[in-house]
């Protein structure tokens, strides 16, 4: 008979004594003295015998990320996390994917939570690994993608010591994540994976998890949990007294226009359906761009400085807006003496930026189908909609001659028109931070295709590692890269990582030579061009030497068939366009 001893507070579980083996004990069994889970309690002399079990902390971590439904993992190994890599490569469900660079691996983790709403996970060792993980995993808390990271560390015994490559971990990720916990027990693993993943999924946003390679090389035979009695959904449902304040609200008001934010990414049918219903144009964010089709008859594509100007006017001449799952910060945006209402999952986000009207807090999807019914049906005001028309048909016109321009160097707005002649009606577009961004968000009329970006930290380098996820996570779906050289350049080792597992990504480099964005505001604040411009390698070279296939191009005549030839290639493949480093796109304001 062995005994066992509460790590919390010490207190001995004699099985001679008590008359029952430990492990039989249920599983919902506590400590009698301090209320520690059965998970707490460690096998003392004449315990189970450690040799007999075959599994490890990190076998039995991997194994609750399968039950978990993880698919990939992304990161750099390192004698910190030897042991994780080593059950990755046992696993049947679960592949490690190789990075270049750990921020790479945030960001591809970051992305995945954004476009399958599904538990990212990355990794890295001790020390510079963590370093390296901080910008990616600021995109996932800043923008709500739920990440949870394994950040290697020295053996636990060490800890304190000054050891080589250690630092203060969990001081280091705390300020901005959800939840960052040591493993510091091998009995504490399953419970702090299961307790991180809970909180990821929260608001959500990111968890870590600091891992002492010893411990994970501690033997470990406990059962993983089940998903379906641990993790649970977190939609909010809205008071229904809310819910019709709004709608009194509404139907009282005869020019009405819909703002769609992320939160009402998946709600794209209810409301085309509301649209029909008030008559009223809908504007999203650029994280929502694409939620109603932008040719649609009442779409007015995306409202904010990166959107069009028809947007902006359309806005000016309303009375009512109603923003839906966005905190939407811009309020220069929107006129003065415009009544809002508001719907945020999150109840800081509702009045945080202006006053408003009516606020719900809710789930948008949930809140949509409270919302419909109490809607009256109101007629078309012609004169607001043909003001709205007019400003969309200038914006066509835009791009019609845009699509038309054969200028050299070439320009923006024509190579953006490019990839919409080539792009499939279902393709994910994931565009980087630039001048670049500005000519998409304005130029590019969604049709179906997603689109992702990282908004609220909007930080470079992030779209080729989303491309990366995302052809990953749909292999069957085209995938778009749009970046600038800046962006580009600062991850670009990695595009050996697509060429490496087979994912046939395209990338599309705007190439002026310089941060032209950074130029755009030096020259908007008075000050002269300086420290922008680069010398650049031969981008294309570098794609066909890694294995994928590149393609340079100068003179815009020979931009369609480069795209042609690389959208319906199997390779990775990368299009280095070389762009007016003197046209730019303009930010957009409040039309008055």
């Amino acid at each position: 008979m062995g005994k066992y001893r509460c790590s919390v507070c010490n207190w001995v579980y004699d099985e001679e004594a008590e008359g029952q083996d430990f492990e039989s004990l249920p599983d919902d069994f506590t400590c009698p003295v301090c209320g520690a889970p059965k998970s707490a309690f460690t096998s003392e002399v004449g315990g189970k015998d450690k040799e007999g079990i075959k599994t490890t902390v990190a076998e039995k971590i991997i194994e609750q990320l399968e039950v978990f439904g993880v698919k990939y993992v992304y990161g750099i190994p390192g004698d910190s996390n030897l042991p994780l890599i080593e059950a990755i490569r046992k696993s049947e469900k679960i592949k490690f994917i190789l990075t270049r660079h750990e921020e790479t691996a945030a960001f591809m983790a970051s992305a995945h939570g954004k476009m399958t709403g599904e538990l990212g996970v990355c990794m890295s060792i001790a020390g510079p690994g963590c370093t390296n993980l901080i910008t990616g995993l600021m995109d996932a808390a800043t923008d709500r993608s739920p990440v949870l990271a394994f950040a290697g560390q020295i053996p636990e015994v060490y800890l304190g010591s000054e050891a080589f490559q250690e630092i203060d971990q969990i001081e280091l990720f705390k300020p901005f994540t959800e939840f960052a916990e040591t493993i510091a027990r091998e009995n504490q693993a399953l419970k702090l994976v299961t307790m991180a993943t809970k909180y990821a999924f929260k608001k959500p946003g990111v968890s870590v998890l600091s891992t002492p390679t010893d411990i994970l090389a501690e033997k470990l035979d406990e059962k993983v949990y089940s998903i379906e009695k641990r993790v649970f959904s977190n939609k909010t449902s809205p008071k229904d007294a809310d819910v019709q304040k709004a709608a009194d609200l509404i139907n009282e008001c005869q020019k009405v226009t819909l703002f769609a934010g992320w939160g009402s990414r998946h709600s794209g049918k209810l409301i085309k359906e509301l649209s029909g219903k008030l008559n009223a144009p809908v504007a999203t964010t650029s994280r929502a761009k694409g939620v109603v089709h932008e040719n649609d008859r009442f779409s007015l594509g995306v409202l904010g400085s990166i959107g069009s100007k028809h947007a902006a006017k359309a806005i000016k001449n309303c009375d009512l807006i109603v923003i839906m799952g966005s905190g939407f910060r811009q309020a220069n945006l929107v006129p003065s003496g415009i009544k809002i209402v508001q719907i945020d999952i999150d109840p800081t986000k509702l009045g945080k930026t202006f006053d408003v009207d009516a606020g719900i807090v809710g789930d948008a999807e949930l809140v949509l189908q409270k919302l419909l019914p109490l809607i009256e049906r109101k007629r078309e005001n012609t004169e607001f909609l043909e003001y709205i028309d007019r400003m969309k048909q200038e914006h066509h016109e835009e791009l019609e001659t845009e699509s038309n321009d054969l200028s050299i160097p070439i320009n923006s707005g024509y190579v953006i028109q490019a990839i919409k002649r080539h792009a499939d009606k279902d393709a994910i577009i994931c565009v980087d931070v630039g001048d670049h961004t500005y000519w998409f968000y304005k130029k590019f009329m969604c049709e179906g295709q997603r689109t992702f970006m990282s908004a609220n930290i909007a930080s470079m380098g992030f779209a080729l590692p989303a491309a990366l996820s995302a052809k990953l996570d749909y292999p069957d779906k085209q995938v778009i890269c749009v970046t600038g050289d800046g962006g580009f350049a600062m991850l670009m080792g990695d595009f050996t990582t697509a060429v490496r597992e087979g994912l046939g990504i395209n990338v599309i480099v705007f190439n002026d030579g310089k941060l032209k964005n950074i130029k755009k505001e030096q020259l908007r604040d008075n000050y002269p061009e300086y420290g922008v411009s680069f010398p650049n390698p031969d981008f294309a070279e570098f794609a066909n030497s890694a294995g994928g296939e590149g393609y340079r191009i100068e003179d815009p005549k020979d931009l369609d068939a480069a795209l042609k030839k690389a959208f319906s290639s199997e390779k990775a493949s990368l299009i280095e366009v070389v762009v007016d480093p003197d046209k730019m796109a303009a930010s957009t304001k409040r039309v008055d």
